[in-house]
C-alpha cells in the first residue's frame, strides 16, 4: 500500500471510535495524506526542507474495491479539484471539516467527526492543501521560508503539486481545477499562472489545467475596503458621521497605497476594518447577520491530537496552525495583502481557462459588490464590457421556494451570486454550492429564467397598487 494511504481516522478526540476508509475488509474511499518534501530555497541550508501537507480524497464515482489500473480511464477523466482556504494563515482543513469536505466535526466537547453528505468529492477528486508554509500542518525546517509574495507561493506550491502527482501518477492526467476562497483569491490565480507557465516550458510534462473557481475572493483590496464602508452604512451599523470619518481614513489608506507603500497600506487597511467593526458593535464581517464568525468547534484540539497526526502521517512534533490575517504567515505577506491581482484574472481569461467567481450576499469583507465591479472593470480591459453587461443574468430557480442564485455567463467566465449566504458559501449553502460548482464543472444547465426578458414578454410596466 502507498505510504501515505489513510486507512482510518479517530471519530472523536478521545479516539474511542474510528472512521474506516480503507482496511482489509472495508474499502470506502481512497484517501492519501502527508507531506511533499521540497528542498529549501535558502541555499545556505541545502540540507533543510520545506514540507507542504495535503489530504486527498478520490471521487466517490470510482470504486475503491477495483484496482487503479482497471479503472484508469474513469479516474483520468474525473476532475481533480485543489481546495485552498485563505487567511492568510487559514488551514484548508477548515474547508475539509466545515465546508465542502467529506468529513464534518461537531461543536461538542468530544469533537465528534461524522461523514458529510455535502462533500465535493461525490463526483470529483478533491485534494486539500495547507499552504503557504506555516499554515496548518505545513512547516519548514528554516523559519525564513515563509513566502513573501504570490510568485514565490506559486512556485513552491507547484513544486509540491508535482511531487504529489509524481507519487500518484494515476491522477496526473485528470482535468485540474484550482479552487479556493477569500485570500485564496490571490493564491488561486498565482498558482494557475505558474502551472500555465510550466506547461508552456515543458510540453512533455503538462499538468492538465482547465480552470479556476474562487468564492468571495480577496482580489482588489482597495475596492473591498470601500465597499465595506458602504455596506456597513447601508446595513445600519454606521451613522453618517462615522461613515464620513471612515471615508477620510479610507483616503489616507488610498494615498498610502497609491504611493507604493504596501506595508503601510496593509496596516491602515487592517485598522480601517477594525474601526468599522468597532463602530458597528463588532458585527461579523463575514456575515452581517451574525456577531461571531463560524465556529471551528473542537477542530484545533482534534487535529493536534497524537492519534490524528499518526493517522495522517504527520510528525508528532508538528503543531497544526490556523490564523486569519494574523501571525507569521500574514506578517510575511504584509506587502502582498493590499496588492491588486485583477490583472492575473485577465491573463487567465485571455488564455482560455474556465473561470468561476461566486459570492455569498451577506459577506461584507469581499462579497458580491466588489466581485461585480471587479468583473465589470476586467471585461472593460478585455474590450468585452458591453457583451458582459448584456449577458442575461438568470434567476436560478428551484422547483419550489426562493431562488438558488443569480447566474451570468459569457465565454469562459461565469459569475454566481448566492442568496442567504455569508463568506463561506459551502458552509452556509452546502447543497446549492456543490450544485453550482458541478453545474459549472460539468457544463450542466442552471435552470431558471431571464427576468428582463420575462418582463418584456409579459408587457409588465411596473408595480401595480391595489
Amino acid at each position: 500500500m502507498p505510504s501515505d494511504l489513510v486507512t482510518s481516522i479517530p471519530a472523536n478526540i478521545p479516539n474511542t471510535l474510528r472512521i474506516d476508509f480503507h482496511t482489509e475488509d472495508t474499502k470506502k474511499v481512497r484517501s492519501y495524506a502527508g507531506h511533499v518534501h521540497l528542498d529549501s530555497t535558502e541555499h545556505r541550508h541545502p540540507q533543510k526542507k520545506n514540507h507542504l501537507f495535503y489530504w486527498f480524497f478520490e471521487s466517490q464515482t470510482c470504486n475503491p474495491h477495483v484496482a487503479v489500473h482497471d479503472q484508469q480511464e474513469l479516474i483520468s477523466r474525473t476532475p481533480l479539484l485543489i481546495w485552498l482556504n485563505g487567511g492568510p494563515g487559514a488551514s484548508s482543513l477548515l474547508g475539509l471539516f466545515l465546508e465542502n469536505g467529506p468529513l464534518s466535526i461537531g461543536d461538542d466537547a468530544a469533537g465528534t467527526v461524522s461523514v458529510s453528505p455535502h462533500s465535493w468529492n461525490q463526483e470529483a477528486h478533491v485534494v486539500f492543501w495547507d499552504q503557504p508554509i506555516g499554515t496548518g500542518y505545513s512547516y519548514a525546517d528554516d523559519a525564513l521560508e515563509y513566502v513573501r509574495d504570490e510568485e514565490a507561493l506559486g512556485r513552491m506550491f507547484c513544486d509540491a503539486l508535482q511531487g504529489f502527482l509524481d507519487a500518484h501518477p494515476e491522477y496526473a492526467q485528470c482535468p485540474l481545477y484550482v479552487c479556493g476562497e477569500s485570500y485564496a483569491g490571490k493564491y488561486v490565480p498565482a498558482i494557475a499562472l505558474e502551472i500555465d507557465a510550466r506547461n508552456t516550458e515543458n510540453a512533455g510534462g503538462r499538468i492538465n489545467l482547465q480552470g479556476i473557481a474562487v468564492g468571495n475572493g480577496w482580489i482588489k483590496p482597495e475596492l473591498s475596503l470601500r465597499v465595506l464602508i458602504d455596506y456597513a452604512y447601508a446595513a445600519g451599523f454606521l451613522g453618517i458621521s462615522q461613515k464620513e470619518a471612515l471615508e477620510k481614513s479610507y483616503q489616507d489608506f488610498k494615498s498610502t497605497l497609491d504611493a507604493g507603500d504596501l506595508e503601510g497600506a496593509t496596516e491602515l487597511g487592517n485598522d480601517l476594518v477594525a474601526t468599522t467593526l468597532a463602530y458597528g458593535g463588532n458585527f461579523d464581517v463575514y456575515d452581517v447577520r451574525r456577531w461571531d464568525d463560524l465556529s471551528m468547534g473542537a477542530l484545533r484540539t482534534y487535529l493536534n491530537s497524537a492519534d490524528v497526526k499518526e493517522a495522517l502521517h504527520v510528525p508528532s512534533n508538528v503543531t497544526w496552525q490556523c490564523a486569519d490575517n494574523e501571525g507569521p504567515v500574514a506578517e510575511a505577506l504584509v506587502r502582498d495583502n493590499m496588492a491588486d491581482c485583477t490583472g492575473q484574472y485577465a491573463q487567465i481569461i485571455e488564455r482560455g481557462y474556465r473561470t468561476l467567481l461566486y459570492t455569498g450576499n451577506f459577506d461584507a469583507a469581499c462579497g458580491y459588490r466588489s466581485t461585480e465591479e471587479i468583473l465589470d472593470d476586467l471585461m472593460t480591459r478585455e474590450g468585452e464590457q458591453a457583451e458582459w453587461r448584456n449577458a442575461p443574468r438568470l434567476v436560478w430557480t428551484q422547483a419550489q421556494g426562493n431562488p438558488k442564485g443569480f447566474v451570468r455567463r459569457h465565454g469562459n467566465l461565469t459569475q454566481v451570486s448566492v442568496p442567504d449566504s455569508g463568506h463561506q458559501v459551502p458552509a452556509y449553502q452546502p447543497e446549492i454550492c456543490r450544485e453550482l460548482l458541478y453545474n459549472w464543472l460539468f457544463e450542466r444547465p442552471f435552470p431558471g429564467y431571464d427576468p428582463q426578458q420575462a418582463r418584456k414578454q409579459s408587457g409588465d410596466g411596473g408595480l401595480r397598487r391595489g
